[in-house]
Protein backbone atom coordinates (compact mmCIF):
# COMPACT_ATOMS: atom_id res chain seq x y z
CA UNK A 1 0.00 0.00 0.00
CA UNK A 2 1.20 3.53 -0.56
CA UNK A 3 1.50 6.06 1.92
CA UNK A 4 2.94 9.64 2.10
CA UNK A 5 5.56 9.63 4.46
CA UNK A 6 8.44 11.83 5.47
CA UNK A 7 11.00 11.61 8.59
CA UNK A 8 12.66 15.21 8.66
CA UNK A 9 16.36 15.73 9.19
CA UNK A 10 17.38 19.31 10.34
CA UNK A 11 20.56 20.16 10.96
CA UNK A 12 21.88 23.58 11.96
CA UNK A 13 24.70 23.76 10.47
CA UNK A 14 26.72 25.74 7.47
CA UNK A 15 29.61 23.96 6.02
CA UNK A 16 33.03 25.75 5.83
CA UNK A 17 33.36 28.23 2.89
CA UNK A 18 33.64 26.28 -0.19
CA UNK A 19 34.96 26.58 -3.62
CA UNK A 20 32.62 25.99 -6.52
CA UNK A 21 34.18 25.59 -9.44
CA UNK A 22 32.41 26.72 -12.82
CA UNK A 23 32.78 23.24 -14.55
CA UNK A 24 30.86 19.88 -14.92
CA UNK A 25 32.89 17.43 -12.97
CA UNK A 26 34.75 14.43 -15.14
CA UNK A 27 34.50 11.54 -12.23
CA UNK A 28 38.05 12.35 -11.45
CA UNK A 29 38.98 14.04 -7.98
CA UNK A 30 40.35 17.53 -7.98
CA UNK A 31 44.02 18.19 -7.72
CA UNK A 32 43.92 20.10 -4.86
CA UNK A 33 42.40 19.05 -1.13
CA UNK A 34 40.04 21.78 -0.77
CA UNK A 35 36.12 21.66 -0.37
CA UNK A 36 35.18 21.89 -3.62
CA UNK A 37 31.34 22.59 -5.08
CA UNK A 38 30.74 20.50 -7.99
CA UNK A 39 28.13 19.23 -10.49
CA UNK A 40 27.92 15.50 -12.47
CA UNK A 41 25.07 15.21 -15.04
CA UNK A 42 22.60 12.43 -13.93
CA UNK A 43 19.49 11.38 -15.52
CA UNK A 44 19.20 14.83 -17.14
CA UNK A 45 20.10 17.14 -14.12
CA UNK A 46 23.05 18.76 -12.85
CA UNK A 47 23.73 17.35 -9.42
CA UNK A 48 25.35 18.77 -7.08
CA UNK A 49 27.88 18.17 -4.44
CA UNK A 50 31.10 19.04 -2.07
CA UNK A 51 34.39 16.68 -2.37
CA UNK A 52 37.05 16.83 0.42
CA UNK A 53 39.72 14.46 1.44
CA UNK A 54 41.23 11.41 -0.30
CA UNK A 55 40.90 7.51 -0.80
CA UNK A 56 37.89 5.05 -0.48
CA UNK A 57 34.79 6.99 -1.63
CA UNK A 58 32.11 7.75 0.94
CA UNK A 59 28.89 9.26 -0.28
CA UNK A 60 26.75 10.81 1.67
CA UNK A 61 22.95 11.63 1.29
CA UNK A 62 21.09 14.00 3.26
CA UNK A 63 17.43 14.32 4.46
CA UNK A 64 14.48 16.70 4.44
CA UNK A 65 14.86 20.35 4.03
CA UNK A 66 18.65 19.61 4.00
CA UNK A 67 21.59 19.64 1.46
CA UNK A 68 25.48 18.74 1.08
CA UNK A 69 25.99 20.78 3.94
CA UNK A 70 24.14 18.39 6.25
CA UNK A 71 27.45 16.59 7.05
CA UNK A 72 29.76 19.81 7.79
CA UNK A 73 30.25 18.28 11.33
CA UNK A 74 31.50 15.03 10.39
CA UNK A 75 33.49 16.34 6.91
CA UNK A 76 36.69 16.95 9.14
CA UNK A 77 37.05 13.56 10.66
CA UNK A 78 35.52 11.43 8.02
CA UNK A 79 37.91 12.86 5.45
CA UNK A 80 41.15 12.54 7.18
CA UNK A 81 40.92 8.99 5.43
CA UNK A 82 38.18 9.16 2.86
CA UNK A 83 37.28 10.88 -0.14
CA UNK A 84 33.85 12.12 1.08
CA UNK A 85 31.33 12.87 -1.40
CA UNK A 86 28.30 14.66 -0.14
CA UNK A 87 25.48 15.20 -2.47
CA UNK A 88 22.69 17.88 -3.01
CA UNK A 89 19.83 15.76 -4.03
CA UNK A 90 17.57 17.03 -7.05
CA UNK A 91 15.55 20.49 -6.15
CA UNK A 92 17.55 21.12 -3.03
CA UNK A 93 20.11 23.58 -2.23
CA UNK A 94 21.68 25.01 -4.45
CA UNK A 95 18.81 24.70 -6.84
CA UNK A 96 16.13 27.47 -6.47
CA UNK A 97 13.17 24.94 -6.98
CA UNK A 98 9.69 26.47 -6.87
CA UNK A 99 7.86 23.19 -6.20
CA UNK A 100 6.26 23.03 -9.25
CA UNK A 101 7.05 19.69 -11.63
CA UNK A 102 6.74 16.16 -11.15
CA UNK A 103 10.44 15.59 -10.92
CA UNK A 104 10.45 15.15 -6.83
CA UNK A 105 10.13 11.96 -4.97
CA UNK A 106 11.84 9.60 -3.56
CA UNK A 107 12.07 7.06 -6.59
CA UNK A 108 13.34 9.80 -8.27
CA UNK A 109 16.30 10.21 -5.86
CA UNK A 110 17.24 6.60 -5.99
CA UNK A 111 17.82 6.87 -9.79
CA UNK A 112 20.26 9.67 -9.21
CA UNK A 113 22.19 8.65 -6.62
CA UNK A 114 22.51 5.04 -8.40
CA UNK A 115 23.45 7.08 -11.80
CA UNK A 116 25.73 9.75 -9.46
CA UNK A 117 28.04 6.55 -8.25
CA UNK A 118 28.14 4.76 -12.10
CA UNK A 119 29.33 8.13 -13.27
CA UNK A 120 31.52 8.71 -10.31
CA UNK A 121 33.14 5.97 -12.51
CA UNK A 122 35.36 4.63 -8.59
CA UNK A 123 34.31 1.38 -8.71
CA UNK A 124 32.13 0.50 -5.60
CA UNK A 125 31.88 3.12 -2.94
CA UNK A 126 30.76 3.47 0.64
CA UNK A 127 27.06 5.03 0.98
CA UNK A 128 25.70 6.44 3.97
CA UNK A 129 22.51 8.35 4.25
CA UNK A 130 20.77 10.10 7.06
CA UNK A 131 16.70 10.00 7.69
CA UNK A 132 15.43 10.27 4.46
CA UNK A 133 18.60 9.78 2.86
CA UNK A 134 18.86 6.71 4.50
CA UNK A 135 15.76 5.38 3.10
CA UNK A 136 17.14 7.03 -0.16
CA UNK A 137 20.37 4.69 0.46
CA UNK A 138 18.74 1.67 1.42
CA UNK A 139 16.89 1.46 -1.31
CA UNK A 140 19.80 2.13 -3.88
CA UNK A 141 20.96 -0.80 -1.99
CA UNK A 142 18.59 -2.73 -2.37
CA UNK A 143 18.43 -2.36 -5.87
CA UNK A 144 22.33 -2.17 -6.77
CA UNK A 145 24.39 -4.05 -4.18
CA UNK A 146 26.98 -4.44 -7.21
CA UNK A 147 27.56 -0.37 -6.68
CA UNK A 148 28.46 -0.44 -2.91
CA UNK A 149 31.28 -2.10 -0.91
CA UNK A 150 29.44 -0.79 3.17
CA UNK A 151 26.71 1.00 3.47
CA UNK A 152 25.36 3.22 6.72
CA UNK A 153 21.84 4.30 7.70
CA UNK A 154 21.98 6.74 10.17
CA UNK A 155 18.06 6.71 11.46
CA UNK A 156 16.64 5.93 8.50
CA UNK A 157 13.23 7.31 7.80
CA UNK A 158 10.02 5.77 6.63
CA UNK A 159 7.61 3.57 8.09
CA UNK A 160 7.80 -0.54 8.46
CA UNK A 161 4.80 -2.13 7.62
CA UNK A 162 2.83 -5.30 9.36
CA UNK A 163 5.65 -7.59 8.25
CA UNK A 164 8.34 -5.85 10.88
CA UNK A 165 5.36 -4.29 13.10
CA UNK A 166 2.68 -6.51 15.10
CA UNK A 167 1.04 -2.69 15.63
CA UNK A 168 0.78 -1.53 12.00
CA UNK A 169 -2.21 -0.17 11.50
CA UNK A 170 -3.30 1.11 7.31
CA UNK A 171 -4.07 4.87 7.35
CA UNK A 172 -2.47 7.96 6.76
CA UNK A 173 0.36 8.58 8.42
CA UNK A 174 0.40 11.52 11.20
CA UNK A 175 2.50 13.87 9.39
CA UNK A 176 0.69 13.52 6.51
CA UNK A 177 -1.78 16.12 7.33
CA UNK A 178 1.23 18.58 8.81
CA UNK A 179 3.15 17.99 5.89
CA UNK A 180 0.23 19.27 3.42
CA UNK A 181 -0.97 22.17 5.40
CA UNK A 182 3.22 23.44 5.42
CA UNK A 183 3.42 22.89 1.68
CA UNK A 184 0.37 25.03 0.92
CA UNK A 185 1.50 28.28 3.25
CA UNK A 186 5.02 28.00 1.35
CA UNK A 187 3.26 27.74 -2.04
CA UNK A 188 1.51 30.53 -0.77
CA UNK A 189 4.59 32.44 -0.20
CA UNK A 190 4.67 32.48 3.22
CA UNK A 191 8.22 30.19 3.97
CA UNK A 192 8.23 31.07 7.48
CA UNK A 193 5.14 30.25 7.94
CA UNK A 194 4.92 26.97 6.56
CA UNK A 195 8.19 25.90 8.42
CA UNK A 196 6.71 27.07 11.45
CA UNK A 197 3.59 24.82 10.96
CA UNK A 198 6.00 21.42 10.05
CA UNK A 199 8.30 21.86 12.68
CA UNK A 200 5.59 22.61 15.35
CA UNK A 201 4.28 19.11 14.37
CA UNK A 202 7.67 17.74 15.22
CA UNK A 203 7.64 19.74 18.69
CA UNK A 204 10.81 21.90 17.33
CA UNK A 205 10.66 25.77 18.37
CA UNK A 206 11.24 27.72 15.03
CA UNK A 207 11.09 30.63 16.89
CA UNK A 208 14.19 29.59 18.82
CA UNK A 209 16.03 28.14 16.37
CA UNK A 210 19.34 29.94 15.37
CA UNK A 211 19.39 31.72 12.43
CA UNK A 212 21.68 29.79 10.30
CA UNK A 213 19.29 26.86 11.25
CA UNK A 214 16.10 29.03 9.91
CA UNK A 215 17.89 30.09 6.76
CA UNK A 216 19.11 26.46 6.08
CA UNK A 217 15.71 25.49 6.16
CA UNK A 218 14.52 28.20 4.17
CA UNK A 219 17.06 27.25 1.07
CA UNK A 220 15.12 24.14 0.95
CA UNK A 221 11.36 25.00 1.86
CA UNK A 222 9.96 24.23 -1.70
CA UNK A 223 10.65 20.31 -1.12
CA UNK A 224 7.77 20.51 1.64
CA UNK A 225 5.81 20.74 -1.50
CA UNK A 226 7.20 17.90 -3.52
CA UNK A 227 6.81 16.01 0.14
CA UNK A 228 3.44 16.40 0.51
CA UNK A 229 2.79 15.03 -3.46
CA UNK A 230 5.25 12.05 -2.65
CA UNK A 231 4.25 8.65 -2.39
CA UNK A 232 6.33 5.50 -0.47
CA UNK A 233 6.31 2.02 0.34
CA UNK A 234 6.87 1.07 3.77
CA UNK A 235 9.52 -1.22 4.55
CA UNK A 236 9.16 -4.90 4.28
CA UNK A 237 10.52 -7.91 6.24
CA UNK A 238 11.49 -9.29 2.75
CA UNK A 239 13.23 -5.67 2.10
CA UNK A 240 15.42 -6.11 5.00
CA UNK A 241 15.98 -9.59 4.11
CA UNK A 242 17.39 -8.36 0.72
CA UNK A 243 20.01 -6.48 1.77
CA UNK A 244 23.52 -8.24 0.89
CA UNK A 245 25.48 -5.07 1.66
CA UNK A 246 27.57 -5.37 5.30
CA UNK A 247 25.33 -2.73 6.65
CA UNK A 248 25.93 -0.34 10.14
CA UNK A 249 23.03 1.16 11.50
CA UNK A 250 23.52 4.10 13.73
CA UNK A 251 20.89 6.05 15.43
CA UNK A 252 20.77 8.51 18.63
CA UNK A 253 19.86 7.04 21.77
CA UNK A 254 17.34 9.60 23.16
CA UNK A 255 15.50 9.90 19.76
CA UNK A 256 11.74 9.25 20.11
CA UNK A 257 9.09 8.46 17.77
CA UNK A 258 8.14 5.85 14.86
CA UNK A 259 12.90 6.66 14.37
CA UNK A 260 14.27 3.91 16.60
CA UNK A 261 11.53 1.90 16.10
CA UNK A 262 12.05 1.50 12.18
CA UNK A 263 15.80 1.41 13.17
CA UNK A 264 15.81 -1.61 14.95
CA UNK A 265 12.84 -3.46 13.33
CA UNK A 266 15.37 -3.78 10.14
CA UNK A 267 18.50 -3.88 11.83
CA UNK A 268 16.90 -7.31 13.27
CA UNK A 269 16.40 -8.70 9.97
CA UNK A 270 19.62 -6.99 7.68
CA UNK A 271 21.89 -10.39 7.94
CA UNK A 272 25.65 -9.55 9.52
CA UNK A 273 24.54 -5.52 10.62
CA UNK A 274 26.12 -3.98 13.15
CA UNK A 275 24.18 -1.49 15.12
CA UNK A 276 25.47 1.61 17.53
CA UNK A 277 23.45 3.82 19.42
CA UNK A 278 25.18 7.18 20.53
CA UNK A 279 24.60 8.15 23.99
CA UNK A 280 22.68 11.05 24.72
CA UNK A 281 22.36 12.10 21.11
CA UNK A 282 19.07 12.60 19.52
CA UNK A 283 17.97 12.35 15.60
CA UNK A 284 20.47 15.16 14.75
CA UNK A 285 23.45 12.83 16.04
CA UNK A 286 26.15 13.67 13.84
CA UNK A 287 25.84 17.55 14.66
CA UNK A 288 25.36 16.97 18.45
CA UNK A 289 28.23 14.26 18.90
CA UNK A 290 30.10 14.42 15.69
CA UNK A 291 33.21 12.93 17.66
CA UNK A 292 31.94 9.69 18.49
CA UNK A 293 29.68 9.40 15.31
CA UNK A 294 32.87 9.67 12.93
CA UNK A 295 34.46 6.74 15.48
CA UNK A 296 31.56 5.03 15.15
CA UNK A 297 31.83 5.49 10.88
CA UNK A 298 35.59 5.31 10.77
CA UNK A 299 35.71 1.97 12.71
CA UNK A 300 32.86 0.00 10.73
CA UNK A 301 34.50 1.42 6.87
CA UNK A 302 37.75 0.39 7.92
CA UNK A 303 36.82 -3.12 9.56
Amino acid sequence: MLRSTRIPAILPLFPPLFKPIPRQATGHRPADHGIRMQTLRVNGYDMAYLEVGTGRPLVCVHGSLCDFRNWSAVLGPLSSRHRVISVSLRHFFPERWDGHGDTYSLAQHVDDVIAFIERLDAGSVDLMGHSRGGHVSFRVAQRRPDLLRKLILAEPGGEIDASLDPDYKPGPWPMAQPIAAAAEQIARGDIDGGLEIFLNALHVPWKRMPATAKQLLRDNAATLIGDARDLRIPFSKADAESIVTPTLFIGGAATRGLLPKVLHALAAHVAGSRTEMIVGATHAMFEQAPRRYSEIVLDFLGS
